[in-house]
């Protein structure tokens, strides 16, 4: 379900926001929240964000809030220890003070490239939007320059970091096109783990799947620099091609070009949530 930001109330429920449009939730009786897509982290008290975001002596605050003149999502606020966040729509005498929806897209990044939010040399996975589209959207889980596939854009940093706790053990699943044919010996070994020097760790267990003599797909729930080349390495085997399919339960839409990027949907947001 779409609608345009000028027919919004904040009384709504809104899931994800896309271009000029707001997805709604259409799970029955749940909010945003209650569904775990973002569990806000309240990081300021009211009185303290209107008194720096107006200039206001906090006395001053306290009287507007006495006079039931500020309200929080849609509801008239009149405790001045109310806890507000990122994402809190905030309004004194109708003057918005802060309205940020939450956003989470999905994006078939092409090859060539940068996991960046600016870059003064290349092109970055921000600049294949529209400049207002780009606004406050930060990238969760990274990929090089030429590896391609899905990655995920959002500007909502308690749930980018949720993601990247590791004791969630959330599998990213690649393609990997190898420049010599493999073996079992592979499959054993990537099981194993191994050992980097330069960090002094030994990475954790990688599930191998051989598709073809030159084509595998891995599944690891770590991220260390460069691993899967390092690790191919290690047979002097050069990965061609490096291409992401999935994070935990999230699949790449097969229907987005190289480039282009949609809004996840509610159970989308709900199974990386949970």
């Amino acid at each position: 379900m779409f609608k345009k930001l000028a027919d919004v109330t904040r009384s709504q429920q809104p899931v994800f926001f896309m271009g000029d449009y707001l997805i709604w939730n259409t799970i029955p009786h749940q909010s945003a929240d209650n569904m775990g897509m973002s569990v806000r982290s309240y990081s300021s008290r009211l009185d303290r964000f209107i008194s720096a975001r107006k200039g206001m002596k906090r006395a001053d605050v306290r009287l507007l809030l006495a006079q039931k003149r500020v309200q929080v999502d849609g509801l008239i606020a009149t405790d001045i220890n109310q806890l507000v966040g990122q994402f809190s729509h905030i309004s004194v005498d109708n003057e918005v003070l802060q309205d940020c929806v939450p956003r989470y897209l999905m994006m078939n990044k092409p090859a060539g490239v940068v996991s960046a939010t600016e870059d003064v040399k290349n092109k970055t996975v921000l600049d294949l939007l529209a400049p207002d589209e780009r606004v406050g959207l930060h990238i969760p889980g990274r990929l090089d320059f030429n590896t391609t596939g899905l990655i995920l854009l959002t500007n909502d940093g308690h749930w980018s970091r949720q993601l990247s706790l590791p004791e969630r053990n959330i599998a990213k699943m690649y393609t990997v096109t190898l420049a010599q044919p493999l073996d079992n010996s592979y499959v054993e070994a990537f099981a194993a783990g191994m050992y980097f020097e330069y960090e002094d760790i030994t990475t954790r267990p990688v599930k191998l799947e051989i598709l073809s003599d030159h084509i595998v797909k891995v599944s690891l729930v770590e991220g260390r620099y460069h691993q899967i080349k390092r690790m191919f390495g290690r047979f002097q085997n050069e990965v061609v091609a490096l291409h992401r399919d999935a994070i935990g339960p999230l699949d790449l839409d097969l229907s987005l070009a190289p480039g282009q990027c949609r809004a996840l949907t509610a159970a989308e947001i709900v199974s990386l949530a949970n």
